[in-house]
């Protein structure tokens, strides 16, 4: 049997859908999905089988104009994964078009290494006519050699399996990379810190959910099979905490248990979750906390 492997990195503006794809693609939540852009910010890997080959999707935070530390570590972070792929995947809001920071993008790809294959991937195909796509395709393929083109919607699944076939016959031979079973290779604190930080980012509105981390500080297995998590979500400001705090402490308390079910399901057994919230003022500016995100500090400079 000869067996294939490959790290795929699926890049494109905020909320153009890789977070949805990557886990319509592995089967299971492993990626942060949000109505809120820029919520992705460690390269989280996802790690599907289809037939003899196995796809390890690198989930990179979405391009955008950086204007703060973080977001530039987020950028650096979003083009080192798509550097050190086999295969990138750029996706385009079919209903958005060719905006200023595709055009971006694509003037990114051009200066990767030579010979690195492209994919295309139109997404949220639903939202718009068929004539409308195919200029749009067209216009997209004149831009840049794309080496296959896809119409997806990654929300409803549609084009998606033709998608994850290209991408199987397309990884290099190679022996699997990961164990059959195991999904993704971020540690589970961190999946767990990033299922909290999504219910915080769904829950609180306007700037909040960017001044604010999550980091799990203990995690403590139980005899009879549970597991204790403690977790601090780092805010920047006093008036921060108050918020997600909430009225007598409503807010975090429902924060609190509509995470603990989330981590409940993806484990499959009984977890005891306590938040802490914490001011730190400067957490952006704090190597620590990058490291604790899966970024680079350096990148921020």
């Amino acid at each position: 049997m000869t067996t294939r492997a490959g790290f795929i990195a699926l890049i494109g503006e905020p909320n153009a859908g890789k977070s949805t794809l990557t886990n319509r693609m592995v089967g299971a939540k492993v990626s942060i999905v949000t109505h809120k852009v820029q919520t992705t910010r460690a390269r989280i890997r996802g790690v599907a089988m289809e037939g003899d080959s196995q796809l390890i999707f690198v989930d990179t935070p979405g391009l955008f104009k950086p204007r703060r530390r973080l977001d530039r570590a987020m950028v650096a972070a979003a083009w080192g994964g798509a550097a050190d792929a086999d295969i990138i995947v750029l996706l385009i809001e079919a209903h958005r078009g060719v905006t200023e920071g595709v055009e971006r993008i694509i003037d990114g790809l051009a200066e990767l290494p030579h010979g690195r294959k492209v994919a295309l991937a139109i997404n949220k195909i639903d939202r718009v006519e068929a004539p409308v796509l195919l200029a749009l395709s067209k216009d997209l393929n004149d831009r840049y050699a794309f080496a296959n083109t896809f119409m997806i919607s990654a929300e409803r699944g549609y084009g998606v399996a033709d998608l994850r076939k290209w991408l199987a016959e397309e990884v290099p031979e190679s022996p699997w990379l990961y164990p059959e079973d195991q999904i993704a290779d971020l540690p589970m604190r961190m999946i767990a810190a990033e299922m909290t930080r999504e219910k915080l980012t769904l829950r609180l509105h306007q700037e909040l959910p960017y001044q604010l981390t999550v980091e799990t500080e203990h995690w403590q297995e139980r005899e009879d099979g549970s597991a204790r998590i403690d977790q601090i979500i780092y805010v920047s400001r006093d008036g921060h905490k108050g918020i997600v705090l909430g009225h007598k402490g409503e807010t975090i308390k429902a924060i609190g248990q509509a995470a603990r079910a989330e981590i409940e399901e993806f484990l499959g057994r009984k977890i005891h979750l306590f938040l802490q919230v914490k001011v730190r003022e400067n957490w952006q500016d704090e190597a620590e906390r990058y490291s604790e995100m899966g970024l680079d500090f350096k990148d921020g400079n």
